[in-house]
């Protein structure tokens, strides 16, 4: 015999893993996307995958967060046949420098912070992490900093729009059972 409350943390574990499977799934969706899209630079991309990154963040946990961000860029650079490339290192430098900063903002900023604020903070993280990459394993001269504060303007305007979607996401997301009291 087994208490009804190991059926409800069962259950509310099973919840959290087929969502966040989803998340990565959607997240892999939207960057493959991206990579189609035409670009005016080759690494300037609208982080349409972080709104599920921020999603798991805000409904789920900073652990949840990490998995649909390293997920989206392993499966992402597997589909793409990107594995190892350059493109996949900053990448990966990108996400977990944008993961990092987005944690750290959204639990010291608590709710006091929208989602908007936390997906500028995580864009110009991103940014920062593939110019660091780029400055370490591609371009190896120091102008390659030259850059940034055009990165970093760029990334503030799309951090803002994937920061409203987010926060679009949410709110619909919360109005669902499923949802209801999942926020941390």
């Amino acid at each position: 015999m087994t208490c009804l409350a190991d059926k409800t943390l069962q259950l509310a574990r099973a919840r959290r893993q087929v969502f966040l499977a989803l998340f990565v799934a959607i997240a892999v969706l939207l960057h493959m996307l991206e990579a189609l899209m035409p670009s005016p630079l080759p690494w300037l991309k609208l982080g349409l995958a972080n709104i599920m990154a921020l999603s798991a963040l805000y409904l789920y946990d900073g652990k949840a967060a990490w998995t649909v961000n390293l997920a989206r860029v392993g499966i992402g650079a597997l589909l793409l046949g990107r594995v190892f490339s350059p493109g996949f290192w900053l990448a990966l430098c990108g996400a977990i420098v944008a993961t990092s900063v987005m944690i750290s903002v959204y639990r010291t900023g608590g709710k006091r912070l929208s989602p908007i604020g936390v997906s500028v903070a995580g864009a110009a993280g991103h940014a920062v992490g593939q110019i660091l990459a780029a400055r370490l394993l591609v371009i190896r001269h120091e102008a390659i900093w030259q850059v940034l504060p055009f990165f970093l303007l760029f990334t503030v305007l799309t951090g803002i729009l994937t920061g409203w979607l987010t926060a679009l996401l949410l709110e619909q997301l919360r109005e669902q059972p499923a949802f209801q009291g999942s926020d941390e």
